[in-house]
């Protein structure tokens, strides 16, 4: 059976800021047949949500990757924002919010910084990856993992862009290993 696969990208500006974020994209639609990207950045540049059409993708998806660079230990504001408006009361959660249970959520995010700095209580797994349980746990989603990718950071991209390519590339074949174990 071939899961429905729905990629969130929650980086504020893909097209001009990004090199890992659009590869792992790229990658992960070539990977993953049938995959659809939900570019945020180029839906929604106002953050103006539509919530009934994302509701609508989320009923036709069986797994979630949540795409986004880590942005000050954090979610960037589009993909917050994205999930303020499709994870409604009623919809989602609640007592008879349950459109979601069952859902697939995979966390793929991205950092500048090398992978050595998010240790102690910089730890992302320590500062992202809660919220994210908290969420699959409230909308009977099922959390499934993450996969985390450091020192990609675009301001690189004139001298390491082949390096960044490359492990853009792993870390998309990461995911979608991932996925395809579901």
């Amino acid at each position: 059976m071939t899961k429905k696969t729905l990629i969130v990208s929650g980086h504020p500006d893909l097209a001009d800021d990004s090199l890992a974020n659009k590869v792992i994209i790229d990658e992960l639609l070539k990977l993953l047949p049938g995959a659809e990207a939900d570019l945020l950045d180029r839906l929604y540049p106002d953050y103006r949500i539509d919530r009934a059409a994302e509701q609508e993708k989320l009923l036709a998806t069986d797994v979630i990757i949540l795409q986004f660079p880590l942005f000050w230990y954090h979610i960037p504001s589009l993909l917050e924002r994205w999930m303020e408006q499709s994870f409604k009361h009623g919809f989602s959660h609640g007592s008879k919010g349950d459109k979601l249970k069952g859902k697939k959520v995979v966390v793929s995010f991205t950092a500048g910084a090398p992978e050595e700095v998010y240790t102690g209580e910089t730890d992302f797994s320590h500062l992202v990856i809660p919220a994210v349980k908290a969420m699959c746990r409230l909308t009977q989603m099922e959390y499934v993992g993450y996969v985390f990718t450091g020192g990609v950071s675009y301001a690189d991209r004139a001298t390491k862009s082949e390096g960044i390519v490359e492990r853009a590339r792993e870390h998309a074949r990461k995911v979608a290993a991932m996925v395809e174990a579901i």
